[in-house]
């Protein structure tokens, strides 16, 4: 029975990751990367400063940086660690430079998405500040009904990508590097991840401000530790990742096995969107409770966590997994397709640190995570159910956490694809069609970003929905 649904999951998701979205998603990157004058030049010189940054006076729940790490928190998460590993498992050392270039195109649409979060944001009667691409769709397009579709397919994708993946993850490595028991890890993380989203953003935002920065730091540490004991075949790794990328047919290059450019580039883009989550609207909802005087502000700051997300963290993982691969080609012989166990074996060349680095950074980047998606998933049922689904929401996003340990994770995976397919196609069409309102936005404050009279965007004040 469990064959016949995985191949039905399976069906679907080979359908909504077609070419047909490759081409969509890719092709928004270009285009709005065009459109926005090349905006990822900004990123360094502005987006990272700005992300530090105080804006004294300005409209918002929390700081910007505590929006960019609430974002972040929900991006960086597995995708980076397991996510890449199965990308080359499946895709072939290729699709790192795919997943590599939908982060580097992508800092363009991430950087849209949240501009038109921030200015069609509304303030509710209690002073919440709540935006994202459904209140966009409904407020700059007048697509409500759109808008609620987006909303209901970000909610239950909530469960997926937010919470099932990650806490299957965290009980997997739990249980293979500590010895200890799924359903013990499932009731650890259900009873944490109830203490922190049942106190709202500004918890939530308070602790990814110190998870973040952390976790960051100790995993990319441990890579460029293990680039170091692997610095011979940094070289050759990247020359075999982008002869790979390209390879018509299956290939060997450098004793690796390329799936073919269809395959790199579906597992590769596939992958990048689940790690950065560029065009699928889930960041632009965190994006939209910082305090911020102006939209471009904020979206050079969002813009940014796509940056660190995959131009940095993955690219630093797929060079890790590449260069293992080809120090041991024993690794790459028995053909792994498990993400998690080739980034285990890739950690394990750090003598006693190595797969204690593994741990703590699966463990923190899922549960972060964790915590960025149900604020997401939060807002979006608040959109299309009112304040009376929070509570529902908080309980039902708990119970899935308590399960996840024994759910089964190659199906979940292939659920939360389908599900970040489906999201992303209502924010890829606001995105698209409101492109004018943010040239127009961008021409308008991109050369004063650090004025102190810049004027405030309008906040619309709405009754809080019962």
């Amino acid at each position: 029975m469990y064959e016949k649904i995985f191949a039905v999951v399976q069906s679907v998701d080979d359908f909504v990751w077609g070419w047909g979205m490759i081409c969509l998603l890719l092709g928004t990157h270009l285009f709005l990367t065009i459109r926005t004058g090349f905006i990822q030049k900004k990123t360094i010189t502005k987006g990272i400063p700005l992300s530090v940054a105080k804006e004294e006076g300005a409209e918002g729940e929390v700081s910007q940086f505590g929006a960019l790490t609430t974002a972040l928190a929900s991006t960086i998460g597995t995708g980076n660690i397991i996510g890449v590993g199965t990308a080359i498992a499946l895709g072939g050392p290729g699709a790192v430079l795919w997943c590599w270039l939908t982060g580097v195109f992508g800092i363009a649409t991430k950087y849209a998405e949240s501009l038109i979060a921030v200015k069609y944001r509304v303030k509710t009667e209690d002073g919440r500040m709540q935006g994202g691409a459904m209140y966009a769709l409904e407020r700059g397009l007048n697509m409500k009904w759109l808008g609620i579709i987006f909303a209901v397919f970000a909610g239950f994708a909530s469960f997926g990508i937010g919470c099932a993946t990650q806490v299957n993850a965290i009980a997997e490595v739990c249980n293979k590097n500590l010895g200890i028991q799924p359903w013990i890890v499932g009731i650890i993380i259900a009873v944490l991840t109830a203490f922190v989203i049942f106190g709202g953003i500004k918890t939530i935002a308070s602790v990814c401000e110190r998870l973040v920065p952390f976790m960051a730091v100790f995993y990319v540490a441990g890579c460029l530790i293990i680039l170091f004991m692997n610095r011979d075949f940094v070289i050759p790794a990247v020359t075999t990742i982008c002869k790979l990328a390209f390879a018509d047919e299956k290939a060997v290059v450098g004793g690796l096995i390329g799936g073919g450019l269809r395959a790199a580039i579906q597992y590769g883009v596939a992958r990048g969107l689940f790690s950065n989550e560029s065009g699928m609207g889930s960041a632009p909802i965190a994006a939209a409770a910082a305090k911020t005087r102006n939209p471009v502000r904020q979206a050079l700051v969002s813009s940014t966590g796509t940056f660190w997300d995959t131009v940095v963290v993955c690219l630093m993982t797929g060079l890790v997994l590449v260069t293992t691969m080809m120090k041991n080609p024993q690794i790459a012989a028995a053909q792994i397709t498990d993400g998690g166990e080739l980034t285990t074996l890739a950690f394990d060349q750090i003598p006693y640190l190595g797969p204690l680095i593994l741990v703590v950074g699966i463990i923190s980047f899922a549960y972060s995570t964790i915590l960025g998606w149900a604020y997401y998933g939060e807002r979006c049922v608040e959109y299309f159910a009112g304040k009376k689904g929070l509570f529902p929401y908080r309980v039902l996003y708990v119970a899935v956490a308590l399960i996840a340990p024994v759910l089964a994770l190659d199906l979940v995976w292939k659920i939360a694809d389908i599900l970040n397919a489906l999201m992303a196609i209502p924010n890829l069409i606001a995105v698209l069609l409101l492109s004018p309102v943010i040239v127009k936005e961008t021409r308008k404050y991109i050369h004063n970003l650090d004025a102190v009279d810049d004027t405030p965007v309008p906040v619309v004040k709405t009754g809080v929905r019962k």
